[in-house]
């Protein structure tokens, strides 16, 4: 995946100057043999901290190893401000974890990490300074390895949010308010936004014509497609605008490391542009740049940390339908453990990376826009540009970051699968089933207020997604509950 961090991490080990700093250096090591025989790569920082200057040089230390997250690891009791401001005076996220005992006697060999960690967490609290804290910090050599192991992921979408750059074009659509929330919540998390007109887009897309470049894209997406799965006439202008939100990217990223855009794509954007852009965006997130539908500003954010956690291309969908019970009870009642309320559609026009999708797909035209913006009976010109299909079987993870009206950020997550059931529908398309949906629906999504997009992993990644949202200072994260834990408001006598 381009567009997203690689993740170096930096191994910290701290000595409180009471106890033998053999102790935590032994153990250091240790960490360091079981990560390189569980082929996570670190980074072993030499330097010890006890004090503030080794703190200052530790941190250096990393930084010129290139670094750019950080384990600090409590091999005995550890010293309380230094440890703590390790994650103050470094740029990156850290990962506080302790060591468990036995591996020596416990007179020389006892370190009372687990002691210590209590009093590294408050002293991070008082400094109100950000530490990544394992469910259980403490460990062997062998468990703080896969720690580590499991650190990556959420410490690879902190980085990328805080280097993230969302790139707009389009003031959102008048008859899609979900779509706008307020930007101040992605400044509180470090993320930069660039907002621009279509018209901004038209004039650099014209630009773009007779680009040199035009025909290896469109030979490329020949091969995507397939023939007769694609339309030959409308390559050119879809590749030359692929090529305008590519320049755009590299030329707009300033001092960011990671782009992301939210594009206005209706319903001017067909009569203007020759097409729709569905296709296009699906080409850009399967390379890990989103490209969210109708200025989703936080939709394409979502989808950003989703690639980050899972390293793997994502997508954005609307909660869209309810699923007959006709199919329901042809395709899967008594084959699938989930009633009808478990399950709905969903679906967008066509932005579903081809790789997530079977065999059906294909670009087509958007049947909604066709109705409103070419003549009845009419053969589909300017709206075509789709990539229409069904969405692949496969788990997943539906979930959403997002800004609220009062400006404060909250988030959900709910694991679940596609089923391999026929839509008998249009559009890039699939049947969801999430356990008790019907309930998360009702006392998350709407009693929440969340809008009609939400983000899709292809696999489970609630965990990691409830970290980085934790760490990121989320407090609401929702998720769906089981039946035996009522939300709040449910009414308990229904």
């Amino acid at each position: 995946m381009e567009n997203i961090p690689v993740v170096k991490i930096g191994l910290i080990a701290v000595s409180r100057d009471c106890f033998p700093i053999a102790l935590s250096e032994k153990r250091r090591a240790a960490i360091a043999e079981q990560c390189g025989a569980k082929k996570t790569e670190i980074v072993e920082i030499k330097t010890t901290v006890e004090n503030e200057l080794d703190m200052l040089k530790a941190v250096q230390e990393a930084k010129d190893a290139g670094c750019n997250a950080l384990c600090v690891f409590l091999g005995n009791f550890g010293p309380e401000t230094p440890e703590t401001l390790i994650a103050k005076n470094f740029d990156g996220p850290c990962m506080f974890v302790a060591a468990a005992e036995g591996d020596g006697d416990m007179i020389n060999g006892r370190g009372d990490a687990y002691c210590g960690m209590l009093n590294c967490s408050y002293n991070l609290g008082m400094r109100h300074l950000k530490g990544y804290i394992p469910s259980y910090p403490v460990g062997t050599a062998g468990e703080i390895a896969d720690m580590i192991a499991d650190f990556i992921p959420i410490a690879r979408a902190v980085i990328g949010v805080t280097n993230l750059k969302i790139i707009t074009f389009g003031p959102r659509p008048q008859d899609f308010f979900a779509c706008n929330a307020p930007i101040k919540g992605l400044y509180e998390i470090g993320v930069e936004v660039e907002e621009n007109s279509e018209l901004d887009l038209l004039v650099s897309y014209k630009e773009h014509a007779n680009d040199p470049r035009i025909p290896a894209v469109c030979e490329d997406m020949k091969k995507e497609m397939g023939e007769g799965r694609y339309y030959e006439d409308l390559n050119v202008r879809m590749a030359q605008f692929e090529l305008t939100l590519l320049d755009w990217a590299e030329k707009h990223k300033g001092s960011r490391k990671y782009v992301a855009f939210a594009d206005k794509c209706w319903p001017a954007f067909p009569n203007e542009f020759g097409f729709e852009p569905c296709y296009v965006n699906s080409r850009l997130v399967s390379r890990g740049i989103p490209v969210s539908c109708e200025v989703d500003i936080y939709g394409a954010l979502s989808e950003y940390i989703g690639m980050c956690v899972s390293g793997d291309t994502v997508t954005l969908l609307d909660i869209n339908n309810s699923v007959p019970k006709y199919i329901y009870d042809d395709g899967i009642k008594g084959k699938f453990d989930y009633s009808l309320t478990d399950t709905f559609m969903g679906f967008h026009c066509g932005n579903t990376p081809s790789c997530k999708m079977c065999a059906d797909r294909a670009v087509k035209y958007q049947l909604i826009q066709h109705r409103l913006l070419e003549p009845a009976g009419s053969d589909p010109d300017i709206t075509r540009g789709t990539l229409e299909g069904h969405i692949a079987p496969s788990d997943i993870t539906f979930y959403r970051l997002q800004c609220d009206s009062e400006g404060v950020l909250r988030s959900y997550i709910a694991e679940g699968e596609v089923l391999p059931v026929a839509t008998q529908s249009f559009g890039g398309i699939g049947i969801f089933a999430i356990p008790e949906m019907g309930r998360f629906y009702r006392h998350v999504l709407i009693a929440k207020r969340y809008p009609h997009h939400g983000a899709v992993a292809f696999g489970h990644y609630g965990k990691r997604l409830f970290e980085v949202f934790k760490y990121l200072g989320i407090a609401d994260i929702a998720y769906n509950q089981p039946k035996n834990l009522p939300y709040a408001g449910e009414n308990p006598f229904a």
